[in-house]
């Protein structure tokens, strides 16, 4: 007799990671629900938002139900890709459960992690080259690379400190700008506003707020207003961050 619970587990266990990947709402209850399905379950029910993963089934008299909470991420392209490939092989010929986990765990263990001057990096060269989409000389753009490597160093100390998205955005946001300031004071940067500006777009939510239109254009009206809110409240977070730090330095 097929072991319900633990094609619960799996199917739990994958749609957990494409979420904790990046994965979009729809994409994370069709993925479980489809593993279900491919080994024989037919009574899954799924329910996802930003947060929490929540799936049962009912099966040979059996009832089963799996809940997990769904910590803070971001998104990662490989492990998406790598999690959805395992999907659709598991769907085309189901593996023993056993064997799945296994692959499941593999590829976990497998997953690429950057290291932290890679990252740091990274924050350098994305804030220049905004700063020079903007219209920054190059000037300013190596000075908005030097912010966004300061938002790097920021947030892995806020990270430190356990802080959550909003203190983390708001430091991020002040030390960027008063950097801007003490560069462009300085003389080696031209345009406080393009260098700041440069250096902020690390941090803009242009991500969650995509995928909070894309959740609620599919009927996802939960997560979609959710992921609204953060994108809202980060922004806020932004422009508070940098106004209090402009404020301040500009009263001395």
């Amino acid at each position: 007799m097929m072991d319900v619970e633990a094609v619960l587990e799996l199917a739990m266990e994958l749609g957990y990671q494409i979420q904790v990947a990046g994965g979009e709402i729809y994409r994370v209850e069709e993925s479980v629900s489809r593993i279900l399905r491919a080994y024989g379950v037919e009574t899954g029910e799924v329910f996802a938002i930003p947060n929490c993963l929540i799936a049962s089934v009912h099966e040979n008299g059996r009832e089963a139900t799996r809940m997990r909470r769904i910590p803070d991420h971001g998104t990662d392209i490989w492990k998406l890709e790598a999690m959805n490939g395992l999907c659709r092989r598991l769907c085309a010929v189901p593996l023993p459960v056993k064997e799945a986990r296994k692959e499941l765990q593999a590829l976990v263990d497998g997953e690429k992690r950057y290291s932290f001057p890679a990252l740091l990096l990274a924050h350098f060269v994305a804030a220049g080259l905004f700063a020079l989409f903007f219209g920054a000389a190059c000037q300013d753009a190596l000075c908005a690379g030097a912010c966004g490597a300061a938002i790097g160093l920021t947030l892995r100390l806020m990270d430190a400190l356990g802080a959550n998205l909003l203190i983390r955005t708001m430091a991020g946001g002040g030390v960027s700008a008063l950097l801007a300031l003490g560069l462009c004071s300085l003389g080696l940067g031209q345009s406080v506003d393009l260098v700041t500006i440069g250096a902020l777009m690390i941090l803009v939510p242009g991500v969650a707020l995509t995928n909070a239109v894309r959740d609620v254009m599919v009927g996802d009206m939960v997560s979609g207003l959710s992921k609204l809110a953060e994108a809202v409240l980060i922004g806020v977070a932004i422009a508070l961050g940098t106004g209090l730090a402009l404020g301040i330095a500009r009263l001395f």
